[in-house]
């Protein structure tokens, strides 16, 4: 079902606002530079709650971009591989190409969060926010699906730097 796999999108993508103390933040394309694991719930809807995980590789790239492959396993589901560009493109503002988007991906810091915006197959909008945690090597995301204005699927989770 594509709302499946498209609600699984806004739970494992990524970024981090600064990780660090306000005093020292880090680069939020670096947090994903070697693994990183997520590990979330999906909730489509009409449908059961189920769990996501994935399992992240990122190499910065000498033009600066970060080049992320992860290794999604959706309950119940076969694993298969998610890929991300993302590249900054001014003070607090990125650009991404992600292998299940339709067209780019806006990334905009908002706060302390990160703000991810794109289009899915079956005219779906994807929202999700990533927020730092307290301990510096990990994230909340919070997703939402919308078709039409209309939420038909969340998401929820936590990014960890392994």
């Amino acid at each position: 079902m594509p709302f499946a796999r498209l609600a699984v999108a806004t739970s494992l993508l990524v970024f981090s606002a600064p990780l660090a103390s306000a005093s020292r933040p880090v680069d939020p394309l670096r947090f994903f530079e070697g693994r990183t694991v997520v590990d979330g719930t999906v909730k489509v809807m009409f449908h059961k709650p189920y769990r996501t995980h994935s399992d992240g590789q990122g190499v910065m790239k000498p033009d600066g971009s970060l080049s992320l492959v992860q290794r999604v396993v959706d309950e119940g589901k076969e694993p298969h591989d998610r890929k991300w560009r993302v590249r900054p493109v001014g003070e607090g503002t990125f650009t991404a190409m992600m292998s299940e988007a339709i067209g780019p991906v806006t990334i905009q810091q908002v706060g302390d969060s990160f703000r991810f915006r794109y289009k899915m197959k079956g005219k779906l909008s994807v929202e999700q926010v990533l927020t730092p945690m307290p301990d510096g090597r990990s994230a909340r995301n919070v997703g939402k699906v919308k078709r039409m204005g209309v939420t038909v699927a969340t998401t929820t989770g936590v990014i960890r730097k392994v």
